[in-house]
């Protein structure tokens, strides 16, 4: 079974492509959910970031998500270290679920592979892009901020033209059909790839 790890900057679109993935019968992990669920059920990482952000990021065993938004995002150390908590924690879990599945392939959903150094960690790697535009537009209108506030965030990301170049497969997700039409290939190619031996 191969491991594919499925990345893509803010406004992308990574979550509608791992839907797509998920319809064709792809188990799909998603790193940003089990992260939320890890923090809150896992004792040790709980403890860890109690350490690290203090008493305040849980109210009544409640991750305060809010509390620790504000302190990390100001302060890219305090990010980097509880990044260090959490993604391995993550890692760990993905590895145990991953055993569990008897498919050729399974993808793993999460942010910053190529920020974080770890696409080796990885099979083969599948980068979502789309227009600088149509992803403020996307970001703008989901999550009812000003543009500002989106460009502060992509620029904690590394530049698309630079993951490219390191990404195995991309997929440029503007119109949904071709979108879906790209995945419905890739997912073959995957699949092919899988059962060589090479």
């Amino acid at each position: 079974m191969k491991i594919v790890g499925l990345t893509g900057g803010i406004g992308s679109g990574k979550s509608t492509v791992a839907k797509m993935f998920r319809e064709l019968g792809v188990p799909v992990y998603d790193s940003d959910e089990e992260a939320k669920k890890l923090m809150v059920s896992s004792t040790e990482v709980k403890e860890a970031i109690i350490e690290l952000l203090g008493k305040k990021a849980y109210s009544d065993a409640v991750l305060d998500r809010t509390f620790i938004a504000k302190k990390v995002f100001k302060d890219p150390e305090l990010l980097q270290q509880l990044n260090a908590i959490v993604h391995p924690a993550v890692r760990e879990h993905f590895l145990e679920w991953a055993q569990k599945k008897v498919v050729p392939y399974v993808i793993q959903e999460t942010a910053l592979i190529f920020e974080n150094g770890v696409q080796d960690k990885y099979d083969y790697t599948i980068l979502v892009t789309a227009p600088k535009e149509i992803r403020l537009q996307r970001v703008m209108d989901r999550d009812g901020v000003d543009e500002q506030q989106v460009v502060e965030r992509m620029q904690n990301q590394m530049e698309d033209n630079k993951k490219i170049q390191l990404a195995n497969f991309c997929i440029e997700n503007v119109d949904l059909e071709t979108t879906k039409q790209k995945i419905k290939d890739l997912h073959t190619e995957l699949v092919a790839l899988s059962a060589s031996k090479f």
